[in-house]
């Protein structure tokens, strides 16, 4: 599998885009993942200076990643307008080159009190029915993100495949986030429940306790585990991505992300991958 990150990695230096790709390639990465919202003033012309940065780099884009919360609001116009705006996104993934749109659905609103449960269920459902149409016709996938927290519609791999069931389209398929596993309390082998349902992998460390992204070593997640059983299912991406969280140094931002660069390399040789 290859090794890629998210360039949100870079943010906090204050550089160009361009340069963090560029600092991405120096590092050793094969691939990258984006995140730009295609709505943002500017975005068309920074959507085609990434691609010739990462064509002129011999970097290929993997991945874009977008929070769409709004997919789920109880407001009819505003589940359209995010359902637009997720089309902008499968339209950037497709002027990329790239293989899936890491889509975050957002969580329950008011204690799951006052709109019941399952009307936000639904609407997540209409919504990724909806998209993963727009995705099949432009070739690409959707991989939809678990997030460990107590509200998120998709926050356990449980509920992720309940999800899929009621979608039932080839091209929605599942994110998997290694720390999220741990943080859900989620085994290694649990993973066999999306063989062939997944698009796209993260990896990060944290605590045990608390959402992190850290890199890998300064944690305590077990990663062997997690990454053979990864193996063993199988990712439609062929990608393993990095994801940090800023620097609690940013004047050591690039130590930070070599650190990481390096130990993730280590643990995917070491669990075969």
């Amino acid at each position: 599998m290859r090794l890629g990150m998210i360039n949100s990695a870079w943010e906090q230096t204050g550089q160009p885009t361009e340069e963090g790709l560029k600092w991405t390639k120096e590092l050793g990465f094969d691939t990258v993942d984006i995140f730009l919202d295609p709505l943002d003033d500017g975005a068309e012309d920074k959507i085609a200076s990434i691609r010739r940065t990462c064509d002129q780099l011999k970097l290929p884009i993997v991945s874009v990643a977008g929070v769409s919360v709004g997919l789920i609001d109880f407001n009819e116009s505003v589940r359209r307008f995010h359902l637009d705006r997720s089309k902008r996104y499968i339209d950037m993934l497709k002027a990329f080159g790239g293989h899936n749109y890491l889509l975050v659905l957002g969580e329950y609103i008011w204690q799951q009190e006052v709109i019941p449960p399952k009307a936000q269920w639904d609407w997540g459902v209409e919504a990724c029915r909806e998209l993963g149409d727009y995705a099949a016709k432009k070739g690409v996938k959707i991989a939809l993100e678990l997030e460990p927290f107590n509200l998120s519609l998709l926050n356990t791999v449980g509920e992720m495949v309940r999800f899929l069931d009621d979608v039932k389209h080839p091209a929605v398929q599942a994110n998997i986030d290694i720390s999220h596993m741990v943080l859900s309390k989620t085994p290694p082998e649990a993973l066999a429940s999306l063989k062939g349902r997944a698009a796209h992998v993260h990896i990060s460390d944290c605590d045990g306790k608390v959402h992190g992204d850290l890199p890998p070593g300064r944690g305590v997640v077990d990663f062997a585990p997690y990454l053979k059983a990864i193996g063993a299912i199988g990712i439609g991406s062929d990608t393993i991505s990095l994801e940090l969280e800023y620097s609690p140094d940013p004047a050591k931002i690039r130590d930070w992300v070599a650190e990481a660069y390096g130990a993730t390399r280590k643990l995917m040789k070491e669990a075969g991958v």
